[in-house]
């Protein structure tokens, strides 16, 4: 998984909390990143009705409460897919050794069920979970 999970969650809980409109350079400085990659997962959010914004007005608004959004749908809109698939297989295993014919099958049930307990995970955690957790770790309290 690369961070376009990770950064989303940054700028939706900036978005979520500033008083101040944020524009993509503003989001960048606080996740220490260029502002063309802030644009590129600002684009994968909008595209699923995370973030709305505004022809002819800067900043960005969220598309439902933070409450309303899991974080399981924000995985599959930074992540691009439908469903969690944490590991692959390597391909062209030597179907000559017992190993290499049979290690595919002996490790996909495994791999199924930490990808669906990460899915479980993920869609009963929201985006308020997360801003809930940023306050206690500042240790201040939410409006």
């Amino acid at each position: 998984m690369d961070t376009k999970f990770s950064v989303a969650l940054h700028i939706l809980t900036m978005i979520s909390e500033s008083r101040e409109t944020l524009s993509s350079q503003n989001l960048a400085t606080s996740v220490g990143t260029n502002s063309s990659y802030i644009r590129k997962v600002i684009t994968l959010l909008k595209n699923a009705g995370l973030i709305i914004s505004h022809q002819g007005k800067s900043g960005y608004q969220l598309g439902k409460t933070p409450k309303k959004m899991s974080l399981l749908e924000i995985y599959y809109a930074t992540q691009e897919v439908k469903r969690i698939s944490l590991f692959q297989m390597h391909q062209n295993a030597n179907q000559e050794c017992s190993v290499g014919q049979n290690i595919q099958e002996a490790v996909s049930p495994i791999f199924a069920i930490a990808e669906a307990q990460l899915e479980k995970a993920l869609r009963h955690q929201t985006l308020d979970d997360v801003i809930n957790n940023l306050y206690k770790t500042a240790n201040q309290v939410r409006n």
